[in-house]
């Protein structure tokens, strides 16, 4: 699955730092992981279907993906927020940044890649 490598080291960084803010109750790793990845996923859609609509995506391809994807976030700023958003609530204030930041912008790119090899097949 394309975004494995993303959950892996999301569910990494978690359980290596623990809870930052307990304010959601007993939630386990798993039920934090399982909360946040439809949030993920909504976000990686959002920027993947941005970034591969682009014109510009056709001539640049992959020597020009980190701007476009930059450029993506101006239409998929809403879905980026609310995983930024959940983050913060299920890990602690400051968690979601630092994931977006962290490991999502890390794999963000071969993501991206993957799913447009897959969709022009």
């Amino acid at each position: 699955m394309i975004l494995a490598p993303l959950f892996g080291t999301a569910l990494a960084v978690v359980v290596a730092t623990g809870p930052l803010n307990d304010s959601t109750g007993a939630l386990s790793p798993q039920q934090r992981s399982a909360a946040t990845r439809p949030l993920v996923r909504s976000a990686t859609d959002c920027i993947v279907n941005a970034v591969v609509a682009d014109p510009q995506y056709a001539t640049t391809g992959a020597a020009g993906l980190g701007d476009l994807i930059v450029a993506s976030m101006r239409s998929c700023v809403t879905p980026v927020r609310a995983m930024i958003d959940a983050y913060d609530r299920y890990y602690g204030d400051g968690s979601g940044e630092a994931f977006f930041m962290g490991p999502y912008l890390d794999v963000l790119p071969e993501a991206v890649l993957a799913a447009s090899r897959k969709a022009s097949r």
